[in-house]
């Protein structure tokens, strides 16, 4: 095996272990014991869930590009004229 595969290899060796380093460390395992003041809620239905990340991001959406459509077609809108062109009196 040459040097620069060797090398290559070890990197991503280190870089492997690094993640998996800090996967661990972040696991929910020390979740079980309650902290002072940990008190959650009841949990969401599903229905609940959809509804709150889902439909809600997909309303607020709609509704804020149905607002910039209409507001965006009045016609005395000085910023939605076209000025490129040289404007002709009939």
């Amino acid at each position: 095996m040459s040097n620069k595969v060797n090398k290559n290899a070890m990197r991503a060796g280190a870089i492997t272990a690094g993640t998996m380093l800090m996967l661990l460390m972040s696991s929910p395992a020390f979740a079980l014991t309650r902290d002072d003041g940990d008190d959650p809620g009841p949990g969401l239905s599903v229905i609940q869930t959809l509804g709150l990340y889902v439909a809600a991001p997909i309303v607020l959406f709609l509704v804020i590009a149905g607002l910039v459509m209409v507001l965006s077609r009045k016609g005395d809108n000085a910023h939605m004229q076209d000025t490129h062109y040289a404007k002709t009196s009939h």
